[in-house]
Order: structure tokens, then sequence, then C-alpha cells
């Protein structure tokens, strides 16, 4: 069996970092760059640390900041349109998901038009055409959009998160600058740093990995569980662990999918606009608990990662009981709540169970779900 890894073209890490983009956008013959990033990065000033170097460097580009925290097609239509309008022959995306989804989704339809209709390209769609170049600089440490070949797209009008895979939507470059990182307040600190661990351990745990995959996914473990406290705590070391950590994650996820946590968080943030991270953090531990008959020694190899002791003593049910503990003990360390009881309404199960059986992610789980487990799942944590 032959297996695929679409990676970055180029990907620069490290502190300042960022003043590297200026010369890509020169090398490759870029005129004029079209700035996706969002309200609140923009009235903060952290986009203006990419622009300043644009500006230093006599590079011409023009702002587009209609993104949402879940982004909408309505967001993807309008980005659309101010593309075409600004003579743009490139997209530098800052900010989190939510900004390079955005940029990735108009990118595909720029370069494929017979997408227009954003609806069409959920899932595996059959484009032609490799995005407008995508030059990523994630501002958050978590969704590693910048590396992946996924976006999602909120359909506001049937309440469903749209899950869209795309060899051709990869970022060219992707600039992981901790320094960018630096103004996330603690809560979104810990709600993207716990999806960065969603991402390495259902990657890890899923159908399609393999060796490759499992080394990412194994060092993602590792430096997250290590740096996740401390990034939330503002150190310097911590941010620039979660930077590179989560990056790693997103190089192996990204290549052999995810599981039911990712299908169940997203339809509660389509209905309910819950943070994304908040609620694959909430969710891991119980999954995980579904899922461990499905997963061989796997959950022994995830609680070493995790830093916790004497497990090669353990039996392999006290292993995989300690990898739950340590994944739930990171997250209460981090501030995350415990239950979805503030967030979920006992009417909407139905919907929330079949919108995560839809999800492009499910298939990749380690153990064959069917609705009513979703439900029970859900139920568990009311």
């Amino acid at each position: 069996m032959a297996h695929r890894f679409v990676l970055n073209e180029t990907a620069y890490h490290g502190k300042g970092a960022i003043s590297e983009i200026a010369g890509e956008v020169k090398r490759r013959g870029f005129r004029k760059c079209f700035v996706c990033s969002d309200p609140d990065l923009v009235k903060f000033g952290v986009t203006s640390k990419v622009t300043d170097v644009l500006s230093a460097a006599q590079i011409d580009y023009e702002i587009y900041s209609e993104i949402k925290p879940n982004p909408t097609i309505g967001n993807v239509i309008s980005g659309v349109e101010a593309y075409r309008k600004s003579g743009s022959d490139c997209i530098i995306a800052i900010g989190g998901g939510s900004s390079i989804d955005t940029a990735k989704a108009i990118g595909i339809v720029i370069a494929n038009p017979e997408f227009a209709d954003v609806r069409s390209l959920e899932g595996v769609a059959p484009t032609k055409n490799k995005s407008v170049p995508v030059i990523a600089v994630p501002t958050t440490a978590g969704t590693a959009a910048e590396v992946t070949i996924n976006y999602v797209i909120t359909d506001s009008e049937k309440n469903r998160k749209m899950v869209c895979v795309d060899v051709h939507d990869i970022p060219v470059v992707a600039v992981v600058d901790p320094d960018m990182m630096s103004s996330m307040p603690k809560g979104l600190t810990a709600a993207t740093g716990m999806d960065a661990l969603t991402h390495a351990i259902e990657g890890y745990i899923t159908k399609g990995a393999w060796e490759m995959s499992d080394m990412l996914h194994l060092k993602a473990i590792e430096m997250i569980s290590r740096s996740l406290r401390g990034a939330v705590a503002g150190t310097p070391e911590g941010r620039e662990g979660m930077a590179l950590g989560q990056y790693i994650a997103g190089m192996g996820f990204s290549n052999v999918g995810l599981g039911i946590v990712h299908s169940m968080a997203h339809p509660l943030g389509a209905l309910y606009d819950t943070p994304h991270g908040v609620a694959n953090a909430i969710l891991l531990p119980v999954v995980m608990e579904y899922n461990a008959e499905a997963t061989g020694e796997k959950y022994r190899d995830i609680a070493k990662a995790m830093g916790v002791k004497d497990v090669d003593k353990m039996t392999l049910k006290q292993a995989r009981k300690a990898a739950v503990d340590a994944v739930r003990k990171l997250s209460e360390d981090v501030g995350i709540p415990k239950d979805l009881k503030s967030v979920v309404k006992e009417e909407d199960l139905d919907f929330l169970a079949q919108s995560a059986m839809d999800d492009a992610c499910r298939p990749g789980n380690p153990r064959e779900p069917v609705k009513e487990d979703i439900i029970a799942l859900y139920r568990s944590l009311l």
C-alpha cells in the first residue's frame, strides 16, 4: 500500500521568522498580497507585524478582515469578490484556523471557479488546480492549518460545519513565529493547545496511521504535554514548544486523518459557536475511553509521551487509564471545563449525533461508531 504525504513547499520556524515573508514574496514574483486576517488581530496590531514587513519592503497589499471565529460560506464568498477586485496574485493568511481556513477556501475558488458554490467543496472535492499561493502565518498554537490539506467552513443555514479536504489547498509557505502568538490570552492558548493535543492523539490512533505519522504524532504529544502549561503561563519556552509541537502534529494528521472527537466537536461549533479547542478538550477523554479497546498498545505509548512514570510496569488496562488520566489532568491544569452542561441541549442530541456521523473525520475513528454511541457520549458529558 502506498502512503501519501503532502507538506508545505517551504516552512520557517522560530522567533523573528516573519522577517522572511518579504523575501518569499519577491522570490516568487508576487506583485500584490491579499492579507486575510480577523478583525481583532487587525484592531490590536497583530496583523500589522506582518504588514509592516511588507511595507518596509515596498510590497503592495490589501487587507480583508470579514472573518468570523467559525468562518462562514458568506465570509468566503465576500472574500472571493474582494480578492478579484484587489488585483492581488497571492494571499497572506494571518491568524488562527479561521483566517487560514478562509484564505484556503478563497484561494481554491479563485483557482477553480467551477466550485463557486462553496458547499460543493465539502469532503474531498475533485478540484483540478492548485489554490492561489497562500503564505500562512499562524497566531495560535493549535490548529496547524498552515500545514494541513484541510479547512472547515460553517454552513450557517444548515447549522453545520463542512470539512473540506483538498491537496490543492495547502499553503506554499508556512511561517511559524512564536512572537506572533505572544498576545494570545490564557484561555485561547489553553483551548488551541488542547486542540493540538487532540490532533496528535487522534492522528496516532486513526485507522490511517502508519510509521511515519506515528513518529510525528508521538513527538507532538511529548512536546505539547511538556509545553502547554508553560505556554498558558506565558513562558517563552512554553510558547516556542507549542508553536513547533502543534505544527508537527499537523504534519501527521493532515495526511492520515482524525476521528470522532473532531466529528463531534464540529457540530458543537456550528450550532452553539463553541470554541473548537474547548469542544475537543472536553470530548477527548471520554472518546479515548470509548476507543480504548480498538487501539492495541498505543495508549501505553501515549502515556509515556505524556510523561507518566513506570508505564512499562502497568497492565494494558492500567496503561490505557493512565493515558486518559494524563489528558484529563492536563486539561484541568490549563482551565478547560469538564463537561458540556452549559452548552448542549438534550433536544439537540439527535441532530448533533447525526451531524457527527456525517462528518468527514468520522471514518478515521479506530472503533466504528453508530449514532446511538455518539448520543451516549454526548449525554455522558451533560
